[in-house]
């Protein structure tokens, strides 16, 4: 059986977001104690490797990322090509994350759905079905934070609150909780994304 480390280091890239040290114990079928150790042996594993990934801890807990220092390869191998509309339908889902999609359609418009799958297949937005079936929570990626260097939503993010359970995966998912953000936020979130991809399509 692998040793615990192992273990909690594949559920971190399985999942590919920050979890916590409760998610992580329920993940790998231990107590938090038995996790946190496991977590600070990886750390220290990490620690003295010579490799590009990295565990670091977010204040949304903790994850397995690409080391600054390898960040210009994503722009090299994963060019990105996205127009102002997705841009901006992506600020919203990062401002507002998790967001119900039939409520991001309220605030982009008819189009979004086509942005959405855009930015599904990119792998910038996670898309998970709602309890009742009705729609599906959206909610930025590790990735997304990984290619444009954003550790932090800014400062005017609504509170979250916490929601039903996904029948998707079982995972305790965010709702939405105030008012969404102003088409001024969403787009000046759009100009600080458009500006780490360059020039827009």
């Amino acid at each position: 059986m692998p040793k615990l480390a192992s273990v909690i280091e594949a559920i971190l890239y399985l999942k590919g977001r920050p979890l916590n040290i409760a998610n992580l114990a329920e993940y790998a079928g231990c107590d938090r104690e038995m996790a946190e150790e496991g977590l600070m042996d990886l750390m220290n594993e990490y620690a003295h490797r010579e490799s590009a990934l990295e565990i670091i801890e977010t204040k949304d807990g903790y994850c397995l990322q690409l080391k600054s220092g390898f960040r210009h390869l994503v722009d090299t191998l994963i060019p990105l090509d996205l127009g102002v509309g997705a841009l901006r339908t992506l600020a919203a889902i990062a401002l507002r994350g998790p967001i119900a999609q039939t409520d991001l359609i309220d605030i982009r418009g008819s189009g979004a759905y086509q942005h959405v799958n855009e930015l599904v297949n990119l792998g910038f937005v996670r898309k998970r079905r709602q309890a009742d079936g009705r729609s599906f929570w959206l909610q930025v990626t590790n990735k997304f934070h990984q290619h444009f260097e954003i550790d932090d939503l800014p400062a005017f993010t609504q509170p979250v609150a916490k929601a039903q359970k996904s029948t998707a995966d079982g995972d305790a998912d965010d709702s939405p909780d105030g008012a969404p953000p102003s088409p001024a936020e969403s787009e000046a979130t759009a100009e600080s994304l458009s500006s780490a991809t360059g020039p827009e399509a």
